[in-house]
Order: C-alpha cells, then structure tokens, then sequence
C-alpha cells in the first residue's frame, strides 16, 4: 500500500471572458485586494489576461483565480438540458444573510430567483456564476 503523499488544495480558479474585471468584482465583495494580474497578450481581446487574489485571514483562506477562456459562456442554475452547466460555484460563509445579500448586490451580484434552502442566498456574480451566501 503506498503512504499518501501531502497534498494541499491552494486555490480556486474561475474561467470568464473578462478575468480582471470579475477581480475587482471578488476583490470588492470580499474586501480584500487583487494581488496579482496581467492584461491580454498580442492577438487578445482587451478583456483577456488572468487575475489573482490573495488569501486574507478572515476573509479568503485560498487564493482565487481568474482566468481567460475565449468561449466562456455564463452558465444555467439550476441545470437545463442542452445548457451550459456550472462547473463548480463558491459558497461563502456570512454572518448577517441580509447583510451580506445587500453588500454584494451593492459590489454588482444579482440574487437568483431560486433559492433552495432559507440560510442560504443563491447571487450571481457579473459575469453570471453562482455563488451562494450561508449563515449557520
């Protein structure tokens, strides 16, 4: 039987058409800065290019990443057939529901129109992944 090696998750990374600009979106919500970005390479469009969170104690505990995929599509929650599915969304914990709803409709998040459970806020971010706000 072979000895399980370390292995340690160190970031999140989400495709979008326009990658710094969803930086700003996080950073803003989450109150921490963008650490780290580059802006498109000769033949990209302006939006292209990557950004790159950093992890803040009490606000982001793994570094975030966004990244450029010229054919991003938004995807559909809950899932539809033929539609693009989401690939993975990021929950975030809260203290205040109501608060934390208000806030990030304030830094540009729109609430779902489903939302599944009463602790939970299903938002969508700009550029249309869903995230979901949870208080225990």
């Amino acid at each position: 039987m072979s000895v399980r090696p370390r292995i340690e998750a160190t970031s999140v990374s989400i495709s979008t058409g326009r990658p710094r600009e969803l930086a700003r979106f996080y950073a803003a919500l989450l109150g921490v800065a963008v650490g780290d970005e580059e802006g498109p390479r000769e033949g990209e469009p302006e939006g292209a290019g990557w950004a790159q969170l950093q992890p803040t104690p009490g606000r982001l505990r793994m570094t975030l990443n966004l990244e450029w995929d010229p054919l991003y599509e938004p995807p559909v929650w809950p899932s539809e057939p033929g539609a693009q599915q989401p690939q993975a969304h990021l929950d975030l914990w809260v203290d205040d529901l109501d608060a934390a709803e208000a806030w990030a409709v304030a830094c540009g998040a729109r609430r779902h129109p489903h939302q599944p459970q009463p602790t939970v806020r299903v938002l969508l971010d700009p550029h249309g992944h869903p995230f979901c706000l949870f208080a225990d």
